[in-house]
């Protein structure tokens, strides 16, 4: 059975006759989120049926939810072999009113998406790597993440919302299959979400960095520095061992980016590890020449880590020291703190549960 997500438009044309009927199904998928073929009565019931048999909307499901007091809601996904993998939804801005109650602008939101089960990279840090690595999402399973949660928080299709591959995963380990969705996603009859909407977070594979840069999708680049020395950030993440700071760098130099947009580099801050003013020293020459804006990150604490969160002194030290320099630096603000907040978190969490349950 085929994930009917899988597929571009000019895919579908392709494969159902006439063609123009995959424009009708490409309508009901991202502007109805209908996921029965059956209900698609604009459809010949031959067509329905063929539908039907070949392909599947439903492959994945949502099976967890937790929402946060900050509003964020954070999903577990269930595919069709079991697996289990999260997004979140999480609202960047309230709506805004006049004195009459007329809205003048609207909620932002911000979607969070896993491209992995599990991920390779293995980061000291993060909580999904205590699961290991299992599969690569398929392009229709990544896909299906934003299409559930605009259906589930009933966002209208319309609806403009920025995607940050960020959760699960090493995206550019998935690299194929990434590229893929983040057609599918932008297809004008589709969500029409456009690539510079789309934010790819890598933990730094060099070449890949590269070859994404060669497409020149539009994307943005988030990169995930954490540390300014090779001896710290390869502790911290063991692929550094591979392509080390010096090489992501580099490719980074060479990336394609929109005049109005820059390079965000995501700086981990961890208690007594990687905030003290030495390390802002350097991180302001490491970047240099590069237009580039630093996102620090508050690390969030889970069972079983040896890490702690900064003070908030710390991060406001570190981010007037690169501020006065000329640097552009933002505080990321915490959200879901409250529920399970860290990647790969609630994934765990079900697991345990599911473990206990059977004994």
């Amino acid at each position: 059975m085929l994930n009917i997500y899988d597929f571009t438009l000019e895919e579908l044309k392709r494969r159902l006759h006439p063609p123009f009927r995959a424009k009708q199904l490409y309508h009901w998928l991202y502007h109805r989120y209908e996921e029965e073929f059956e209900k698609m009565h604009n459809l010949s019931k031959e067509l329905r049926q063929k539908l039907t048999q070949d392909y599947s909307a439903t492959l994945t499901k949502v099976i967890r939810e937790e929402v946060s007091e900050d509003g964020s809601r954070k999903y577990l996904f269930q595919t069709h072999d079991g697996l289990t993998y999260e997004a979140v939804l999480l609202k960047m801005k309230e709506k805004k009113e006049d004195e009459e109650g007329r809205i003048i602008e609207g909620e932002k939101y911000t979607i969070c998406v896993s491209s992995q089960v599990g991920c390779k990279v293995g980061c000291s840090f993060c909580f999904t790597a205590k699961g290991g690595f299992v599969r690569n999402l398929s392009a229709g399973e990544i896909v299906y993440q934003i299409v559930a949660l605009k259906r589930l928080n009933a966002l209208a299709p319309e609806k403009r919302v920025n995607i940050v591959y960020m959760g699960m995963g090493e995206p550019l380990d998935n690299f194929e299959n990434l590229i893929q969705a983040i057609r599918i996603l932008s297809e004008l009859d589709g969500l029409s979400i456009s690539t510079k909407r789309q934010t790819i977070s890598t933990s730094g594979i060099a070449p890949k960095i590269e070859k994404l840069g060669a497409l020149d999708l539009g994307v943005q680049l988030a990169i995930s520095l954490h540390a300014v020395d090779d001896e710290l950030r390869t502790r911290l993440i063991p692929m550094n061992k591979a392509y080390n700071i010096a090489s992501i760098i580099e490719a980074v130099r060479r990336f394609p980016i929109d005049s109005r947009k820059r390079v965000m580099f995501e700086y981990l801050v961890i208690k007594g590890v990687n905030d003290d003013e030495k390390s802002a020293k350097t991180l302001l020459k490491l970047l240099n020449g590069i237009k580039s804006k630093v996102n620090l990150i508050y690390f969030n604490p889970h069972e079983g880590s040896e890490f702690e969160r900064p003070l908030e002194s710390k991060m406001v030290a570190f981010q007037k020291y690169l501020i006065d320099r000329g640097l552009l630096c933002t505080i990321r603000e915490s959200k879901g703190i409250d529920i399970s907040a860290a990647c790969g978190q609630l994934r765990e969490k079900i697991i345990k549960e599911e473990n206990c349950g059977n004994r």
